[in-house]
């Protein structure tokens, strides 16, 4: 029986995110380690490796897919309560301690994920993008890992999918680097960036580094991409006043139209001895965000005690527009262009749907178009 690696590496494909070097060697830029690997090596990712001078990355199959809603990436300023159809691979290029998604995250990277958690099923693109469309999903989304280093089978996706007229999303650690956020951008709507600290010190434990991820952000803002950014609020690493102020300045400096979700921390993985995230923890940080100058402020995973940190409302006049409690939409009075009903404010965001591409005319028929 193939280990899971002889597993997934029989599931590649050549990638695109890289540059052939002398003695067969190659520079990986799918994320911003910038891999050197030489053959027979992988990549810190454990999931792109060099065979023969070739850089082979994931492709064809999934360990997750399933029909979320698209609050819990978290996106609320992408279709409110609409389905989104999330498909993850193995691998991470980071190691965080408090990983919830450690199991899929860390498949090849930890002994104690091995045979756990780590199932392989082969698909299509095509077929991804199916089963969104016969769930009702409106938004494809690679998640459930890090889905920079498979950011080549994401676009095969998306592209299937925007064609039938679907939105597409990321939901990732940030560490991305301007190749890879140039060649996902046309087939990309909106990405979700955790900003995990204020501090390198506390990035380089988690295995990347604060100036990537800060770069990422104001890059894929730039792009035109829809930005949301969520920073787990954890006691003891992250929590003190004067970071999460620094965060939400930095946030407020790109655009304070930017979501800002700071959501409490659970015990988990390597960091199950580290207290949850109290209700008083996390109301303040909302209460700061909004101190810095953001105009969109949510607090999550703790519903129905955070106030109205869970309710989009206008910056204009207040009136609440889309409330929530949890994943769940109660109500969503925003306008059809997604303007405030009372005072016409224009509120930043995704609210339509993409228009689906006709199919191309079938060989020696003729187009009605």
């Amino acid at each position: 029986m193939p280990s899971l690696a002889e597993e997934l590496d029989s599931r590649t494909t050549k990638g695109v995110l890289y540059e052939r070097l002398p003695e067969q060697a190659v520079r990986c830029y799918a994320c911003g380690h910038n891999c050197l690997i030489r053959p027979g090596r992988r990549g810190i990712c454990k999931v792109r490796f060099n065979s023969g001078g070739v850089l082979r990355v994931p492709h064809g199959y999934v360990a997750g897919l399933q029909n979320d809603p698209v609050e819990k990436k978290p996106f609320f300023h992408l279709l409110p309560g609409s389905g989104a159809l999330t498909f993850g691979m193995l691998g991470c290029d980071f190691h965080c301690g408090y990983c919830q998604n450690w199991l899929t995250s860390q498949a090849l990277r930890d002994p104690e994920c091995d045979g756990i958690g780590a199932a392989v099923h082969p698909i299509r693109a095509e077929q991804v993008v199916t089963a969104a469309v016969r769930c009702g999903a409106e938004v494809v989304v690679s998640s459930y890992n890090e889905p920079l280093i498979s950011s080549e089978w994401a676009v095969d996706i998306f592209r299937l999918a925007r064609a039938r007229g679907l939105r597409t999303a990321f939901v990732s650690n940030g560490n991305a680097t301007p190749r890879a956020l140039e060649y996902l951008r046309p087939h990309l709507d909106a990405i979700k960036i955790d900003l995990k600290a204020m501090r390198d010190k506390t990035y380089r434990a988690l295995g990347g580094t604060l100036a990537a991820t800060l770069s990422t952000i104001q890059m894929a803002h730039s792009m035109g991409l829809w930005v949301e950014v969520v920073t787990l609020v954890v006691p003891g690493l992250n929590d003190g006043p004067e970071e999460l102020m620094e965060a939400g300045r930095f946030l407020a400096g790109v655009s304070p139209e930017i979501p800002w979700h700071v959501t409490a921390f659970h015990s988990d993985y390597r960091m199950r001895q580290t207290a949850n995230t109290s209700v008083a923890t996390l109301l303040q940080a909302a209460e700061i965000g909004q101190e810095a100058g953001l105009q969109f402020v949510y607090a999550g995973n703790l519903p129905g005690a955070v106030s109205n940190y869970e309710t989009t409302s206008c910056p204009g006049c207040r009136r609440p527009l889309v409330e929530r409690r949890g994943f769940f939409v109660f109500s969503n009075s925003l306008t059809r262009d997604g303007r405030c009903p009372d005072c016409g404010s224009a509120i930043p965001g995704i609210w339509t749907q993409r228009r689906a591409e006709a199919p191309p005319a079938r060989a020696g028929a003729e187009s009605l178009a």
